[in-house]
């Protein structure tokens, strides 16, 4: 069987993406990666066959004006203009090409990135089977926890259990609803008749596969998945990311503290002066701040002398040598702290992050603070209690223990092997007919 992949162009749904196709590919199966222009050169580095689509519309190096304006902004503004953007824009040039290159790659199957909302639309019209990849954290639609891009605290009571179905339905609105026009005009243009009262209508209960690179120990518990639903494990692999080079020299043997805010809502200047402040008081600890591109040194202000800045570091081996991390609470930077047995401190800015930063405190493997109550003084009292109180790091090698003995990769490749043989080319269809 041909499999294709297809996942948003952003750097951590890419790193993750190529990992499992990369497995994929390993065990046997025949896989090609399915893109915009800009995506070929870190798939062609994973050794996986590309085909591309949307040359015209998204030339080479035009893809990351599409998401630059939101890395100054958070909150929900900062998920409601992601998907009204990069997330509309994206949804209809792969609606438009992805038929076309299916057929003429000979695709079988499909494994989609779930943040390409709606792309599973694709598939179901064309009677092939898919399945649904959770890069970020899995989004809870069952009302039982908070959903994972909204910020707040989770409550297990029945009134936190209805705020909960208030907020899906505020983020069905908010969020999801603005790809779900143009999915309809899709379905109606291809002949799908489907349920869309349903706000998952193709989301969870109809891929073939739904799988998590989140581990279901680092989750929060009493979730009602659907059976086609599997916990996995991190998405790790290093020999398919591009390497990254590092003055390894600059190290000096302090405690290493690694410090990044991903790479798309990472220009908020008045977090990295708060990093920078709080760990320039502690000049026992040496810090390697990743700063991304979308922040200007200037903005910075004065680097203290503890402190390399970098615009981008080879991550999992900096992770490797480092006591703790301060973090935006991404799921790819969290699981591999996590894999090295690292605290941390989570500074949520937008998506998902608030559901990793809450599971960060509720599994007590570091702490959280909120952009509102982000302080110099707040930050540095963080830093020192994470760093000196030893429970922290206990908890932080218990998932470290967790992550060692489960290969999630192999778990999530073979949950897609399974269900994709277990499912006729029109079964998928057939149910919407």
């Amino acid at each position: 069987m041909k499999i294709g992949f297809v996942s948003m162009p952003l750097t951590g749904h890419l790193n993750s993406m190529l990992a499992l196709a990369r497995k994929m590919q390993a065990r046997g199966n025949d896989i090609v990666f399915i893109g915009i222009p800009d995506v070929e050169p870190v798939v062609r580095a994973a050794g996986i066959e590309f085909a591309s689509y949307g040359e015209e519309e998204l030339p080479m190096g035009s893809s990351t004006a599409i998401v630059a304006p939101v890395a100054k902004l958070y909150g929900t503004d900062a998920t409601h203009w992601t998907i009204q953007g990069a997330g509309r824009a994206m949804f209809q040039l792969a609606s438009l090409h992805l038929p076309r290159t299916i057929r003429k790659t000979g695709v079988e199957a499909l494994v989609i990135d779930t943040i390409h909302m709606y792309l599973e639309i694709v598939p179901i019209s064309l009677g092939i089977p898919y399945a649904h990849v959770w890069s970020i954290l899995n989004i809870d639609f069952s009302g039982a926890t908070l959903p994972s891009v909204w910020p707040g605290i989770n409550e297990d009571t029945p009134a936190g259990r209805a705020r909960n179905l208030e907020i899906l339905k505020k983020s069905d609105n908010a969020f999801f609803g603005i790809v779900q026009e143009l999915a309809q005009e899709y379905a109606e243009r291809v002949g799908l008749r489907l349920d869309w009262s349903n706000p998952r209508a193709t989301v969870s209960r109809n891929a073939a596969a739904i799988v998590s690179q989140t581990p279901k120990e680092f989750d929060l518990p009493n979730i009602r998945w659907p059976s086609e639903f599997h916990y996995a494990g991190p998405f790790f692999d290093e020999a398919g990311r591009e390497p990254i080079p590092f003055d390894w020299e600059k190290l000096d043997g302090r405690p290493l503290v690694y410090a990044s805010l991903g790479t798309l809502v990472n220009g908020l200047d008045k977090i990295y002066k708060a990093i920078l402040s709080a760990v320039g008081r502690i000049p026992g600890i040496q810090v390697i701040l990743s700063k991304g591109t979308n922040i200007k040194p200037a903005e910075l202000g004065p680097i203290p002398t503890n402190v390399i800045v970098v615009d981008k570091a080879p991550q999992i081996e900096i992770l490797k040598r480092s006591v703790m991390c301060i973090t935006h609470a991404g799921l790819n930077t969290t699981l591999e702290s996590l894999a090295q047995g690292l605290p941390m401190i989570a500074i949520p800015i937008a998506y998902d992050q608030f559901g990793v930063a809450l599971r960060i405190a509720y599994h007590g493997v570091g702490e959280f603070l909120e952009i509102e109550n982000l302080t110099v003084d707040s930050l540095e009292e963080l830093i020192r209690k994470v760093l000196s109180a030893p429970n922290y790091r206990e908890k932080a090698q218990y998932f470290k223990k967790v992550i060692a003995e489960r290969n999630g990769l192999d778990i999530a490749a073979e949950a897609i092997e399974r269900a994709f043989e277990r499912a006729p080319t029109t079964a998928l269809l057939r149910r919407y007919q």
